[in-house]
């Protein structure tokens, strides 16, 4: 019996433009998405076409941009759960590609799993270890095996 999820959401991509810019604009076009380098953002109308702005903050503990010099993607997907529409998609090299719904419980758990994450980023950047319980084992054992060592 196979593990692997179906995509049960038949909707096809929606093409999408890009265009750099030093600021996002108030009002935003349809299908672009505007990335501003300066301000590590980007930002778009919901492709699912409700109209509402969708920022994407672009940072280590946020959305990654890759351009290729032609085309942007941005992961991880973008889920709009805030949004009336909670529309679910990936940006693929300018398509927009549907992703299936989630539910509340898979939703929480994506948001937990992103705080710890960020949690753990900022940890590692100030010198503080990932996980205290691993620290504090290591360090018993340190002081266990001195002890021995001098004893």
């Amino acid at each position: 019996m196979s593990t692997t999820k179906t995509r049960t959401n038949k909707r096809p991509p929606v093409t999408l433009e890009h265009e750099f810019v030093e600021f996002i604009p108030d009002a935003l076009a349809e299908r672009t998405l505007y990335v501003s380098i300066p301000f590590a953002t980007s930002a778009h109308l919901c492709v699912c076409g409700c109209g509402t702005k969708v920022v994407t903050p672009i940072s280590p503990t946020g959305w990654h941009m890759l351009f290729d010099g032609d085309t942007i993607s941005l992961r991880p997907s973008i889920g709009n759960w805030g949004f009336r529409c909670r529309s679910h998609y990936w940006v693929v090299r300018n398509q927009a590609v549907w992703a299936g719904p989630m539910s509340q419980e898979d939703i929480e758990k994506g948001r937990h799993r992103d705080r710890r994450l960020t949690e753990a980023y900022f940890d590692e950047i100030h010198g503080e270890p990932k996980k205290p319980a691993q620290a504090a084992a290591r360090k018993k054992k340190r002081r266990v095996r001195d002890w021995f060592r001098f004893s």
